[in-house]
């Protein structure tokens, strides 16, 4: 299975960003049973969650998206979204998104794709 992410690229502060990431060739029912996030890590940092979405639709965001950043997700196409508003140069990062059951990660990770914010 591959975290194929797609959507990022340069943007101006205040701008907005959709990101996709399609996992391909995963099980119908393994998609669906895992919880999914979006995780970001920018130069010189740890990779962080920033939003997730439970197997049952419940929704969490870090602190310093909330209100700006939208996860959703289609099962049928095993896919994931982030839908990126009022987006600000701290939002620079490479996003990836994977599963996660049972306190670990379902798949390696992808190549991500890398969002950058200019001031």
């Amino acid at each position: 299975v591959q975290l194929q992410a797609s959507g990022g690229g340069l943007v101006q502060a205040g701008g907005s960003r959709r990101l996709s990431c399609v996992a391909s060739r995963t099980i119908l029912s393994t998609f669906i049973s895992a919880d999914w996030g979006w995780y970001r890590q920018a130069p010189g940092k740890q990779r962080e969650l920033v939003a997730s979405i439970s197997n049952n639709g419940r929704m969490n965001y870090v602190d310093s998206v909330k209100g700006r950043f939208t996860m959703s997700k289609d099962n049928a196409k095993r896919s994931v979204y982030l839908q990126m508003n009022s987006l600000k140069p701290e939002d620079t990062a490479v996003y990836y998104c994977n599963g996660l059951r049972g306190g670990s990660y379902l798949y390696n990770w992808g190549q991500g794709t890398q969002v950058t914010v200019s001031s």
